[in-house]
């Protein structure tokens, strides 16, 4: 905050600082905002005064006294003007941040979770969105916005839906406030919520930064790579033989399609001699429908689509999505499917890669008590080819920018600790990942003032097209990467090798994700020692003759294979370092692992590719092993 000569500066808080906050139980908590330079404050709280006055920049902080959980409460404020600041609760506060998987909203997984939004009503669960915002060159002081929102109908599904998991559990167990600050942005990689100092010994990051502090250059790039997107798009839809001037548009119910070639829904059109092609696709199918449907209102679902798409019935339009990722779950009115013929078109854009529709998501037209399946033949037609779409500049990916736009807004808030769910976005680099994440969280609990900070974090889960699925590609050395950080004190990991989805980035189970990292939430951060909080760690291996004996932690009260069959996603190797699938089983709560290949072994893996499938190696707990290679 900049004084101006000859304005007065009227008092205000921090957004944070805001009705509804959750403010930290058992801590001195900070509340801040800022005023005339030098302006004394005074601040009224539980039968307590505190008073200060601001610097010379006009920024002030006062440090409340430990307070037990409890609440509501008012907080009186009071320079030239007063402020009261209401509902606020004393309790549980954790940053929640990340990429996509933790800011992946309730909304998305409403349909797996119906009764939880359903019934979604505690006003002792809250959550503060910082809103996103970037910083190449100084740390912000205050969000640009947000506010502080309890769970109910109307909120849930904005909260985070791990995060949300996590604070219920938490809420369940000791039955205090839980506030969740949601910082998590999707696409980031781990630099970007590094700052400066802690990126020292890679320079190229460093560039990176040198040349985004310059907001000329990043004004340039930004309207530049605009005006490239806008024009390919525009040429698409001027070139798309199926919205031409003159003619029926490829979308009305009573476009032509006698001619039109078939293709099966879900594929990729590369599969079908189209080749590895981009541009806009269109695909048409008929549907007939009793009367006892006419003019009811249903769901339609299209799986997942790659790109782009918009979605038609009977020449209306009923969703659009502009990126690849989200599931297609489209709201069909009332009135507008009819008896007999109704006709159902998909335009498709593919900007870069392979486009096409996902498979093993539901392609469905569904009804209170009926669905209709819409997978199966289908008619195509190409509306344009097109080049591939230049690759963006995404700016969350940038070093620094979200540290300094992010965090640093947030970091005088007083918290009990950091959940965290990323590394997604940096699996092209895994051999940096150990480093810059260490950094990371040391830097992190540095800027917020607290060296023994909780820090809970997520491992990828499984995840990749079945055809990747026995490669060792990027995934399996990230979570590597990411268990080498619980070399540092009080951080804890949740293993989540079981819950992904081979065919989305980003799973719907998000409830076992907030239940584990709940977990080592007990035993790190609320100090419950004797709870087992994480499935078998891999410790140590002897060769006895052809068999490998492995050992572990965390076994709990002992090692299972939880379907009861031989354990699975073993390999063993030789002094070739050739890998061979293993038959592996327990045996006096360790695994022996052995190959008929391997006469003399010398290393073993497990669950070392993108996607493990059928996993059954856990604890007694129902705790999954982690991922892991000897040797390494």
């Amino acid at each position: 905050m900049v004084q101006n000569e000859g304005i007065y500066k009227p008092l205000t808080l921090h957004a944070m600082v805001s009705d509804g906050m959750v403010l930290q139980r058992n801590a001195e908590a900070r509340v801040w905002g800022w005023s005339e330079p030098h302006e004394k404050i005074r601040v009224r709280f539980l039968n307590r005064s505190y008073q200060t006055a601001a610097d010379a920049a006009g920024k002030w902080t006062v440090t409340l006294e430990k307070h037990s959980a409890g609440g509501p409460y008012e907080m009186e404020i009071e320079g030239r003007e007063k402020i009261v600041v209401h509902d606020i609760l004393i309790g549980d506060v954790w940053i929640c941040s990340g990429q996509s998987n933790m800011q992946l909203p309730m909304e998305r997984v409403k349909d797996k979770y119906p009764d939880v939004v359903a019934h979604a009503e505690n006003p002792f669960i809250r959550q503060f969105t910082v809103p996103e915002q970037y910083d190449f060159c100084t740390p912000r002081e205050n969000p640009e916005g947000g506010a502080w929102e309890p769970v109910n109908k109307d909120t849930i599904l904005k909260f985070t839906a791990a995060g949300y998991f996590f604070a219920e559990e938490l809420y369940r167990t000791y039955s205090v406030p839980i506030g969740l600050i949601k910082m998590a942005i999707g696409g980031s990689h781990v630099e970007a919520w590094m700052n400066r100092e802690s990126l020292q010994g890679y320079p190229d990051k460093i560039q990176t930064v040198e040349r985004f502090s310059d907001s000329e250059y990043v004004d340039s790039l930004i309207q530049r790579e605009a005006d490239r997107e806008k024009e390919w798009y525009e040429r698409l839809d001027r070139n798309d033989q199926g919205l031409q001037s003159g003619q029926l548009p490829w979308y009305d119910e009573d476009c032509d399609d006698s001619d039109w070639p078939q293709m099966p829904i879900p594929s990729y059109w590369a599969e079908h001699g189209l080749g590895a092609v981009n541009g806009s696709f269109w695909f048409r199918r008929e549907v007939d429908l009793p009367a006892s449907l006419a003019g009811r209102p249903a769901r339609i679902f299209m799986g997942r689509i790659v790109d782009a798409d918009y979605v038609y019935i009977n020449g209306v339009l009923v969703g659009t999505t502009a990126y690849q990722y989200p599931p297609r779950k489209y709201d069909v009115p009332a009135g507008l499917l009819k008896e007999g013929r109704n006709t159902i078109a998909v335009r498709v854009i593919s900007n870069r890669g392979k486009g096409g529709f996902i498979t093993e998501k539901p392609y469905e037209l569904i009804f209170s008590d009926q669905t209709v399946d819409l997978s199966g033949p289908w008619k195509y037609r190409v509306g344009t080819i097109m080049e591939e779409l230049p690759d963006k500049t995404f700016l969350h990916q940038i070093p620094v920018g979200l540290f300094n736009g992010m965090l640093s807004p947030v970091a005088d808030y007083t918290v009990k600790g950091v959940i965290w769910y990323q590394g997604e976005s940096n699996t092209p680099w895994p051999e940096q990942y150990a480093d810059l994440f260490t950094r990371m969280i040391l830097e992190w609990r540095k800027k917020l003032n607290r060296q023994d900070l909780p820090f809970l974090y997520v491992q990828l889960p499984n995840y990749l097209e079945r055809e990747n699925m026995l490669a060792v590609n990027q995934w399996a050395p990230l979570r590597e990467a990411q268990q080498q950080a619980l070399r540092l004190p009080h951080t804890a990991m949740a293993v989540a090798i079981d819950v992904g989805e081979w065919n989305d980035l980003h799973p719907l189970n998000k409830r076992d994700v907030g239940k584990r990292l709940a977990l080592a939430a007990r035993k790190v951060a609320y100090g419950e020692e004797q709870i087992t909080a994480a499935g078998p760690t891999f410790e140590k291996m002897e060769v006895q003759g052809n068999k490998a004996m492995l050992s572990f932690s965390n076994t709990g009260s002992g090692l299972v294979s939880k379907d009861g069959e031989p354990l699975r996603n073993f390999e063993i190797a030789g002094k070739d370092g050739i890998f061979y699938p293993a038959e592996a089983h327990i045996e006096n709560n360790r695994v022996v692992v052995s190959a008929q290949p391997v006469t003399e072994p010398v290393a073993v893996r497990y669950a070392w590719s993108d996607s493990p499938q059928n996993i059954n190696f856990y604890n007694r707990e129902g705790l999954p092993a982690a991922p892991f290679r000897t040797g390494q």
